[in-house]
Formats: C-alpha cells, structure tokens, sequence
C-alpha cells in the first residue's frame, strides 16, 4: 500500500492528499509529529520534514515539490501541470505563490502561533503576529478574488496545482476561523467549488485533537 506521513494542518501534506484523490490513487496515512524527530522516521526522511510519500515498492519521495512532479511524471492519467510551457509556467508561479509567499506572510504565523504553541506548551500567542497574518490574508484574497473572476480556474482555463495549492493553505487557515470570506464574494465561490470536488471533502472531516473547527469548515454551502 502506499503510505503518506503527513501532518493534519500541514498544507503542504494536503496539497499532496489532494493530488493522490485527483490521480486516483490509493493510499494510507501516518501521522508523524516532526518536532518529535522519531529515530524511525529521520531513517526514513534525514530532514524530518512532511510530507513523505512511500510508493507500494519501497520507494520514497520527500518534499511536497518533488512529490508533485513526481507524480505528474509517473501518473500522467490525470495532468495537473498544464499542456504547454506557458501554462505550466504560469501554475509553477501560482503554486510558489501559495506555498511561498501565502505561507510566509499568513499561514506561518498562524499555525505557529494558534497551533503549535498550544500542542508544545510554548507559551501565549503572539498578538501581533496574529494581526499582522489577518491583514495579509486578506490581500490574498483579493487576489484569489482577481484570479477567479478572470479564469475558469486559478491557473487558467484548467483545474491545476495552482488550485490544489490555494485550498491546501487556506483549508488550512479555514479550520482555524481565520478567512474573512465576507471580505471577498469571488474567492469565496471558487473556496465553495474546490469544497464540492471529491478530492478535497476528506480534508473537511479532519479535526484535530483539542481543536475543533468552526461549524461553517465541513459546509460545502458555507
């Protein structure tokens, strides 16, 4: 069988769940608390980093982007990278956006601060950071907004990483009650179509021990 360690609000392990369901494939999941650092798994992965996909063979793949082009590369039934060097370019620069720039100015801080904090006992969250994260989000949103108003999808004309990516971090950020979806009416109707795909309803039955979403988060109509 072929096994995922992952974490629950990682968003780069969703990006990953996510693709598995989209290409068909079937798969198991370990959770795997990294900051534990488990003799077993850096065995498994020296960077004791999530994800890390375990292929039926033995064969492992660590780090979300090469997971991804790998399985572009191997499971072709299903393309989710586009058809031409423009188009895949273009999902490239969307998917870095998202697990780049989106992380860094919203979804580190909020994960460090609402999450780990609480599961390592390392004191309260940092207030201004917290603020700094619900300002920036909502520039993303706007953008997110932007995009699907002009595109079928976010990368263009065709369901892509670019989409796989955004709802990963802000599924993410979903859980924790942090998007102002009232602040942006197109972002929120392209959240509700990625909500409705098959791939993505998994996510919204996650809870995570001692912290349970909002009543809105497994809502497909919000």
């Amino acid at each position: 069988m072929r096994t995922l360690y992952h974490n629950w609000f990682c968003p780069f392990s969703r990006k990953i769940r996510v693709t598995l369901h989209e290409k068909g494939l079937d798969f198991s999941m370990r959770v795997e608390n990294v900051w534990e650092r488990r003799p077993e798994f850096l065995a498994l992965n020296p960077a004791c980093s999530v994800p890390l996909l375990q292929e039926p063979d033995g064969h492992r793949i660590a780090d979300n982007y090469a997971i991804t082009e790998y399985l572009e590369e191997t499971y072709q039934d299903q393309p989710l990278m586009g058809s031409t060097p423009e188009e895949r370019a273009e999902v490239r620069r969307l998917v870095d956006w998202f697990d780049s720039k989106f992380h860094r100015e919203v979804g580190h801080y909020l994960i460090s601060e609402k999450i780990l904090k609480r599961l390592l006992r390392h004191g309260s969250p940092n207030s201004d950071a917290i603020r700094a994260a619900s300002h920036n989000i909502r520039i993303h949103l706007d953008y997110i907004g932007y995009l699907a108003d002009r595109r079928d999808w976010l990368g263009g004309k065709f369901f892509s990483y670019a989409d796989i990516a955004a709802v990963s971090h802000l599924s993410v950020m979903d859980y924790l009650g942090a998007v102002p979806w009232h602040a942006n009416e197109s972002a929120k109707n392209w959240y509700m179509r990625m909500k409705s795909r098959p791939s993505v309803r998994p996510l919204l039955k996650d809870v995570i021990p001692g912290l349970r979403p909002p009543a809105h988060y497994a809502d497909l109509d919000f």
